[in-house]
């Protein structure tokens, strides 16, 4: 039997990094986790909510989270900054105020929140990113191939080495569920030195839910 390992945890410390970077005694662990899942959760429910087109993509890559013992430094990687209803300084200001909240509410550490967004270059370049894509066209009942093969397109002008895409459900509203999967380039899940990016996505249609996997091998050390 096959044993399945999460690729971003498998590479950790060679080709991937955390995405929360703190310190913390044992027994306030839980805390700090709590702390995270709210930061990231409100951060996601905040962009979605002004995005100036409601096409159910936040366009997020990752939230890195960065605690000092006086700041929490929050960075969030965005493929399309520019679709924010308010500019882009007001809107982090905003944000800012309101995670600020959250933070004193949690702790008592009274810990300075500061955050800032980074574009991501090649936006379709990201899993994530490319499964919210691929999600929504599933949404307007897209033909699940001709949606993964837009995908992959998308994807390969963005320089990539090697993408798969899977997606497993009752696939455009069969009966029984089903698992398909298209591979595109190289993609060696079993290199740890190989740069590859991973994301997990559900997505809900009138259906029911489906599962998307998205895999790009993006560079090799």
């Amino acid at each position: 039997m096959g044993q399945k390992i999460n690729p971003l945890g498998f590479r950790l410390g060679t080709s991937q990094s955390h995405h929360s970077l703190w310190f913390e005694q044992p027994k306030y662990y839980f805390e700090g986790l709590q702390e995270d899942k709210k930061i990231r959760d409100y951060i996601q429910n905040f962009l979605q909510e002004n995005m100036r087109i409601s096409a159910g993509v936040e366009g997020i890559g990752r939230i890195e989270i960065q605690k000092g013992i006086d700041l929490i430094q929050v960075i969030i990687y965005m493929g399309f900054p520019n679709l924010l209803k308010e500019e882009k300084s007001q809107a982090i200001k905003e944000l800012q105020s309101n995670v600020q909240t959250i933070c004193n509410s949690l702790n008592s550490l009274n810990r300075k929140v500061n955050i800032a967004i980074i574009r991501i270059k090649e936006p379709y370049g990201h899993p994530k990113i490319l499964a919210e894509y691929l999600a929504e066209q599933l949404k307007n009942r897209v033909p699940f191939r001709k949606a993964i093969q837009k995908a992959i397109e998308l994807t390969e002008k963005t320089g990539t080495k090697g993408i798969q895409i899977q997606i497993a459900g009752r696939i455009e509203g069969n009966e029984i569920a089903r698992v398909e999967w298209i591979r595109k380039g190289r993609v060696p899940l079993q290199t740890i030195r190989a740069k590859i990016d991973y994301c997990s996505y559900t997505v809900r249609t009138i259906y029911g839910a489906l599962g998307i996997k998205i895999w790009i091998f993006t560079d090799e050390r």
